[in-house]
């Protein structure tokens, strides 16, 4: 069995061993809960006017779960998209931009097990058929019908078994189906990314949920990865499409596992207005349920990087002065070092790595006064060696997170990036994944 097909396990947080006690959503230390957002766990079912459903159409070899359906049964729903950055887009992603009405989204169709990536005009044809399918066996406009894959490049869809699992899965539809609708979107994720939270608004109680995939292939300009989030609260087209820009650039935008960039990244929000409940406009709410979407969406970046292929732990570096590209350079240097991340694997506090990263991502700065602290501990002053206590950084380096904060000369710009780990393991996943 391949690296790709290995079984999820419902454990969440950093590592890959054996599964530990259930956490509650919040529980990194990098997102706190919002003191009006209730976790109801992942098993609550999805919010009103939402049904899903996960089926094994036969995509993957191994005969697990590999097709999802999401429909928004409001006549009238409202959503927001954010798609891949890179060059080399997959044929869901061209079909989706080119052919949706993205403010107006009723359905999803995910697959994984194939990415349909790099399958020129076929590809296309191919992911047109899946979309008028779907469009087919839940009575609505292909337009309205968005595509998403995940899984191996240049391999094309198996088109015939996927329009039989469409039908086999508008046949399973429920407000319980997401948890079977997650599993069709994983691939080498260890363990499942999804929430189910209450929120409380000025206008009455709203839910909110998610469910989300990615482990590897992960770089800080938009995740790879797959997430669909539903709400039942009613927003306004630029109220939704605001606060999902905004919470995207920080969450999956700040998440690297390995430096790489997807063909198939997808993020959608649909809103399907049914628990009466509107979010107008530059009001409380729109700030109380922006607060609770960030929080969502950040909690889930640092999952998927918790779930990096093969990751033991996870950072954060925090780059505070300089401008606004150098702290980005720099954040993404240090997040997108080999010598860092395997460091950071084997719980080295070997910080001359982090200098080394922000010195090749400033090239020319010369003598560049840097600041670093691990862990709240200083360790660099102005690019000079300080005294530490070096027991006490070695202990802290072995927390499942570690912070690494970063100072540049000069005021006004700060980023972050959230980060795993590089193992042993992350090479035979990939070394394995399409056999």
């Amino acid at each position: 069995m391949s690296a790709a097909e290995r079984a999820p396990s419902a454990a969440g947080g950093a590592g890959r061993g054996a599964p530990g006690p259930p956490q509650p959503f919040f529980h990194s230390r990098w997102v706190p809960a919002p003191a009006h957002v209730r976790d109801l766990g992942p098993d609550a079912g999805l919010p009103l006017g939402f049904r899903a459903a996960g089926v094994a159409a036969g995509i993957k070899p191994s005969g697990r779960t590999d097709l999802g359906l999401l429909v928004c049964d409001s006549e009238r729903p409202v959503s927001a998209a954010r798609f891949t950055a890179t060059g080399t887009p997959a044929a869901p992603v061209l079909v989706s931009r080119e052919r949706c009405r993205l403010g107006a989204l009723r359905a999803v169709l995910a697959n994984s097990g194939c990415a349909n990536a790099a399958t020129g005009r076929r590809g296309l044809d191919d992911a047109a058929k899946t979309q008028g399918a779907t469009a087919a066996a839940v009575a609505v406009d292909p337009a309205a019908v968005a595509l998403a894959s995940t899984g191996a490049i240049s391999h094309h869809l198996p088109v015939e078994a996927i329009v039989k699992g469409i039908l086999d899965a508008s046949s399973r539809l429920s407000r319980d189906g997401d948890g079977d609708f997650q599993q069709a979107i994983q691939t080498t994720d260890a363990s499942e990314k999804r929430a189910s939270l209450e929120l409380e608004l000025g206008s009455g109680p709203v839910r909110l949920s998610a469910q989300c995939k990615g482990a590897g292939m992960i770089s800080p300009r938009f995740a790879t990865m797959l997430c669909f989030i539903e709400t039942d609260a009613a927003l306004e087209p630029e109220t939704a499409e605001l606060l999902l820009g905004v919470c995207v650039k920080r969450s999956f935008d700040r998440a690297s596992v390995d430096g790489q960039l997807s063909t198939n990244d997808t993020a959608i929000l649909m809103c399907s207005g049914s628990s009466g409940s509107s979010v107008r406009p530059e009001s409380e709410d729109e700030l109380r349920f922006g607060e609770a979407l960030d929080a969502l969406l950040r909690q889930l970046a640092i999952m998927m990087v918790a779930d990096g292929e093969g990751a033991r732990r996870i950072a954060r570096v925090l780059v505070r002065g300089g401008h606004v590209e150098s702290v980005e350079a720099v954040a993404r240097a240090v997040a997108n070092s080999p010598l860092v991340k395997t460091a950071l694997h084997g719980a080295d506090p070997n910080w001359g790595r982090i200098i080394q990263a922000v010195g090749a991502a400033l090239a020319g700065t010369a003598p560049l006064a840097v600041d670093l602290s691990i862990e709240g501990t200083p360790v660099c002053s102005a690019g000079v060696a300080i005294d530490y206590d070096e027991s006490a950084l070695a202990r802290a380096v072995e927390r499942a997170e570690v912070e690494y904060e970063v100072t540049l000369p000069g005021e006004g710009a700060e980023t972050e990036v959230f980060f795993s780990d590089l193992s042993h393991q992350y090479v035979t996943i990939n070394a394995e994944y399409t056999t």
